[in-house]
Formats: C-alpha cells, sequence, structure tokens
C-alpha cells in the first residue's frame, strides 16, 4: 500500500499530511500514507495536477426520484472512481425520495488536507482523508461532528479505527478501511508458526540458519512498536500538542530491548526495497505492510507466511510489539449545503455492505467488524495478520516532531551505539514535545 514514492512526493505529502500521515525528515508518516496511494493506484502519485477543474469534475450521474434535487460532490482517489460511482447510485436508489445529482472529484487521501485549505467552499461535501490529517481538518473547522446513527457507526467498526476518526472523544468520520498498519512477513521454510510468536525464538532460528531479521528501527513508525508494547504513550493532547513519555521507566526497559536487537547478529535494516529484495535469500523474515505483499509473495511462493508482530523480552517478560495502525476515513463538509444528506451517503459509503465490495473489487482492508471476519478477508494471510496485529495497535496521532528525533535514535542504535540510552531517550522526548 504505501511504498515506493519519490521523496520529493514523500515531502509533499507531509507539508498536505501532517499537522505531524512539515518536512521531508518526517519521512515516516508521510511515507505510510502518500505511498498507500501509489501501491492502490498502480504507481500512479495523486498530486495536485492530477485532480480535475472542480468547474469540470471527473463525472457525473443524475438519479431522478420523487422529491428535492439534492445535489453533493464527493473526492476520491484514481482507484476508487468505478466504485465510488457505483456505490453513490446505489445510494440513490434506495433514497427515491430525492433525485439526485452527484459530481465525482479525483482528490486523492493524502491531498484532501491540502484541497481543502486551498478554499473550503469549493470542497467536495463528502470526502476521504488518513486518519492523521484529522487534528488538523478538526482544527479547521473542516468536518461536521458525526450527529446521525453513532452508536451503529461506533459498534460496527473496529475500535482502533473509531479512535483513528474522533477527536477529543468526538467522532468526526466514518472508518472506511483499516490497512494502513504492519506485522511481520516470514519464510516458512526458515521459521515455523512457533518461531514468530516471540523475537528470541526468530533470531534463534535465523541465527541457526544463517540468515537475517530485518526491521527499519531508524524508521519512527516501526521503532515506536518496542515502547507502545511496554505501556508508553504517544498522542496528541486536546491542543493538538504532542504527548511522548518514551523517556519514563517503561520505555528506557523497552530502549534497552531494541538495542539488544540491533546488536544481534542476525538483524538487518534498511527500506522495503531490502526486504523485499532479500527475502528467500538472506532474509527470513522483515517488518512491514500490505503494500510490499504481493512481492513478497512472489518472491516466497508457498513458503509465503504472515503473522502479527512477535512478543520481545523486556525487563525479563514477554511483551507484545505494538504498532500504528492507520485507517481511512469518510468526512463531512462543514460548508455542505445537505448535511443530513451528507451524512447518510456517508454512512452507507463506509457501512458493511460496501466494504464488502471495496474488498472485492479492491482489495482494502476492512474497518468494519464483520467484513474483517469474513470468510474472503481471512482467507487473505497479509490481511489477517494485520487484523492479528490491530488489537495491539493505537491510532497514529502524531505530529511532525516526532520523526525526526525518533529517526536519529533508532539510527543510532542500529550503529551500535554505546552512549546512555537515558540521555538518548531525554533528548528524543525533548525534542518530540517541543512546540
Amino acid at each position: 500500500m504505501k511504498k515506493k514514492l519519490l521523496s520529493i512526493v514523500m515531502a509533499t505529502a507531509m507539508v498536505a499530511c501532517m499537522t505531524g500521515c512539515g518536512n521531508n525528515t518526517e519521512s515516516a508518516s508521510a511515507e505510510k500514507t502518500e505511498a498507500v496511494e501509489v501501491s492502490e493506484e498502480d504507481g500512479q502519485a495523486e498530486t495536485e495536477e492530477e485532480a480535475p477543474d472542480e468547474g469540470n469534475p471527473a463525472e457525473q450521474s443524475v438519479i431522478e426520484g420523487d422529491g428535492e434535487m439534492i445535489s453533493l460532490k464527493i473526492w476520491g482517489s484514481q482507484t476508487d472512481q468505478d466504485l465510488l460511482k457505483e456505490l453513490c447510485e446505489e445510494f440513490a436508489k434506495e433514497h427515491p425520495e430525492n433525485s439526485w445529482q452527484f459530481d465525482y472529484g479525483v482528490v486523492g487521501e493524502a491531498d484532501a488536507q491540502a484541497r481543502y485549505i486551498e478554499d473550503p467552499a469549493a470542497a467536495a461535501d463528502v470526502f476521504s482523508y488518513p486518519d492523521d490529517q484529522l487534528t488538523t481538518l478538526v482544527q479547521a473547522d473542516a468536518l461536521y461532528e458525526v450527529t446521525r446513527n453513532v452508536d451503529e457507526v461506533k459498534s460496527a467498526n473496529a475500535p482502533g479505527t473509531i479512535d483513528a476518526a474522533s477527536y477529543n472523544g468526538v467522532l468526526y468520520g466514518y472508518p472506511m478501511t483499516a490497512d494502513n498498519g504492519y506485522y511481520l512477513y516470514y519464510d516458512k521454510s526458515v521459521l515455523s508458526e512457533e518461531d514468530v510468536q516471540t523475537l528470541d525464538g526468530i533470531l534463534a532460528a535465523a541465527n541457526a540458519a544463517g540468515k537475517q531479521v530485518h526491521m527499519d528501527i531508524s524508521n519512527g513508525w516501526y521503532l515506536a512498536s518496542f515502547f507502545i508494547g511496554n505501556g508508553c504513550n504517544i498522542s496528541l493532547d486536546e491542543n493538538g500538542k504532542q504527548i511522548c513519555d518514551f523517556n519514563n521507566e517503561k520505555g528506557l526497559a523497552a530502549a534497552e530491548a531494541v538495542r539488544a536487537f540491533c546488536n544481534d547478529p542476525a538483524f538487518v535494516t534498511g527500506d522495503d526495497s531490502v526486504l523485499e529484495g532479500g527475502i528467500g535469500d538472506n532474509i527470513c523474515c522483515g517488518v512491514s505492510g500490505p503494500w510490499v505483499s504481493a512481492s513478497i509473495k512472489e518472491k516466497l511462493g508457498d513458503n509465503f507466511g504472515a503473522a502479527k508482530l512477535p512478543t520481545f523480552t523486556c525487563n525479563g517478560e514477554q511483551v507484545q510489539m505494538g504498532s500504528f495502525l492507520g485507517c481511512k476515513v469518510l468526512g463531512v463538509n462543514t460548508q455542505t449545503q445537505h448535511p443530513v444528506e451528507a451524512m447518510e451517503l456517508a454512512e452507507y459509503l463506509t457501512n458493511e455492505k460496501s466494504q464488502a465490495r471495496r474488498f472485492e473489487v479492491l482489495g482494502y482492508g476492512p474497518s468494519n467488524i464483520n467484513v474483517s471476519k469474513s470468510d474472503a478477508v481471512s482467507a487473505d494471510i497479509a490481511l489477517k495478520a494485520l487484523a492479528d496485529q490491530s488489537q495491539f495497535a493505537v491510532s497514529q496521532h502524531v505530529n511532525g516532531a516526532y520523526w525526526t528525533p525518533a529517526e536519529a535514535f533508532g539510527a543510532e542504535l542500529e550503529g551500535h551505539s554505546t552512549n546512555d540510552l537515558q540521555a538518548m531517550l531525554d533528548q528524543l522526548v525533548e525534542q518530540a514535545t517541543a512546540e
């Protein structure tokens, strides 16, 4: 989902996406959000140049009903356009009390925030965005609070995605996917299902086989797994200020585990190209997400395996690795002339039936609980691993100040630094929480 993007596109995505998904040093979140769009669209990055002139929508459909003509503009990625039209027309047929006009605009999730802020009045009535844009969009008064069928929406979707679509406990959008996360890929000819349950088991088997274990520790997205797993907190307060306590006692214990991992002979780091190129050869497993699933499956064939992240030894106990989980959310523009109908449409486009169809047509991982438990999704090894890991994941409510110091911290440990961990963590937290 989210890889292989030119660095300049990543940098643009960060400007668009994050108060924290303003510059290219914040590559972790940007890479994860923007590259999702690239892979889903066969390498076609959605840039502002690709979006149609708003006076000339990509396409329009009109469905005659019995009452008032309701005109709604909907933004979606290029890949989503055909399915978006299909679902909107089905919605209209199920609501014949009105006539409907839908104008479809090609604006991908990564660009939604920037396009909205550019001209709120010209923005779509209903548009999708990655959850890491939520804080900025709410603070820009861009999103209607969800006020219709709130309990039904919350109960239908995974709790992590509801949290990701909420700000200060208020729901501001409808979860649409839950597939922006990561887990473990492994070579079944080297590692057993029992081996991959623990990092200790993985390293023992890898060393015995002369293989390597891949994880990009200098990427703050992955580094956080150890700290989140051991109970540390990284989030935003009600004012959008970064909270990070990685330098407390639990954080120090997690950092010691990271250092031990990086110092193991089997450890290897690098971006996804290292994992994709080496797995099945010198690498027996690695941490990444659905965007590399196809290439790794092609390399491993019948030996293709995927599982939740393992536990790791921390203060002599086994602790489950955590992770960030991102999702796509459908929001309603506060400037819409038809808020009730826009909410009804947004709810329909993200309901169980629509998410099942979205998985069937586009392969997107569902946030809907029933769809995620369906036989079709369970049969997808990678998405099942993501679903298993999601119960240990937290929403990516992280601002831009975190990524650079996290990268520096991880890179220092990858380089086998012997510097004082507490001092390193204090510096990380000081820089990550700076205003």
